[in-house]
């Protein structure tokens, strides 16, 4: 078009066909309409674009903190329901029965032998090495003096395993053989809570239980190799941080400190049915000790017992019943000598 001639479109209109203005305009219409859905759809794309690269900026962010930190955080709801189990909320108030604690102490024998031979296993390897405390942390001896204290000589022969350890144990010595780099979660999960909320349930145990106050039976929560827990926690941290682990092995570590605890809640039920059923190895459980109090109450209660006593009174009775009739016999003798006497001196 010629310039000073007026707009574009007013130039279009001069050369336009009779009767096909009203198909330009329509045209030019769905022209402005698509190209506004085309900066729409632009528009919608850009901002879902920069949704995602925030949300992938935050999860970095966040993943940047240290793992320690990362897995309380992740671990706060199942640990919290942990906790609250029936089995755990009883145990917390006091009321553990000897039963109960056998049965605790026998599962953890169990979990513990699992995955000390997995940290054994890769105590070497860099994904675990760090962590590696074994003469701090270890808890398999101090089990199975605990075992023998409760259950005698043949404990190994006596302990049940329950199918929800056996799941336990199965997964740790997965992760062992298979994801060594997980091991650190299930390490984590045990070790720290032994040192940190383990000591409350020691106390409550031991109240509750009337155990030697020279530790008998507990030493599952006294760790001899570390003098101060709080500095011994931080240094533990400090270690765990210092894994070397990309975004991805992050997240799969804080999923299985998770699984752990479910692990842990699922062991809590299994106890808890097995304690309502008054079982232990498949086997009802005699309380002795009550047994023997009854008894005792009994015999207070009715007198002594058939026994040598009793044999003895009623020896003492039948005599006396054998000897009854002669004496009477004789009585009646000398009675009636007396009387012929009497007779012939009155004659």
């Amino acid at each position: 078009y010629k310039a000073g001639c007026g707009s574009p479109a007013a130039q279009l209109r001069v050369f336009t066909v009779p009767g096909a203005e009203g198909k330009e305009e329509s045209t030019s219409k769905e022209k402005t309409h698509h190209h506004n859905n085309t900066r729409r759809g632009k528009r919608s794309s850009e901002t879902k674009r920069r949704i995602m690269e925030t949300f992938q900026a935050r999860c970095s962010e966040s993943m940047s903190k240290d793992l320690s930190e990362l897995m309380k955080e992740a671990t706060k709801e199942v640990h919290e329901q942990a906790e609250n189990t029936p089995f755990m909320k009883n145990f917390q108030k006091g009321q553990v029965s000897l039963h109960e604690f056998k049965l605790v102490t026998a599962s953890l024998y169990f979990i513990y032998s699992a995955l000390e031979e997995e940290i054994e296993r890769n105590k070497n390897n860099p994904v675990y090495a760090p962590v590696y405390f074994p003469v701090e942390l270890h808890r398999k001896a101090a089990l199975e003096k605990d075992l023998e204290y409760f259950y005698g000589s043949n404990w190994r022969e006596e302990i049940p395993c329950l199918e929800a350890t056996r799941k336990y144990v199965a997964r740790l010595h997965d992760v062992g053989k298979n994801h060594p780099e997980l091991l650190v979660a299930h390490a984590y999960t045990r070790y720290l809570g032994d040192l940190s909320g383990g000591q409350v349930l020691k106390k409550i145990a031991q109240k509750a239980l009337q155990l030697p106050s020279t530790g008998e039976g507990l030493a599952f929560f006294t760790f001899d190799g570390v003098s101060n827990a709080t500095k011994f926690k931080q240094l533990y941290r400090s270690r765990m941080n210092a894994l070397e682990m990309d975004l991805a092995t992050k997240k799969r570590v804080l999923e299985e400190a998770k699984k752990a605890f479910l692990l842990n809640i699922q062991v809590f039920e299994a106890l808890q049915e097995l304690v309502s059923k008054g079982l232990e190895n498949g086997h009802p459980v005699q309380p002795k000790a009550e047994l023997r109090t009854r008894n005792t109450n009994k015999s207070h209660e009715l007198g002594p017992a058939p026994g040598k006593d009793s044999k003895t009174t009623n020896r003492g009775s039948a005599g006396m019943m054998l000897t009854t009739p002669l004496v009477r016999w004789i009585l009646a003798l000398s009675f009636l000598v007396t009387t012929v006497a009497v007779g012939l001196f009155a004659m």
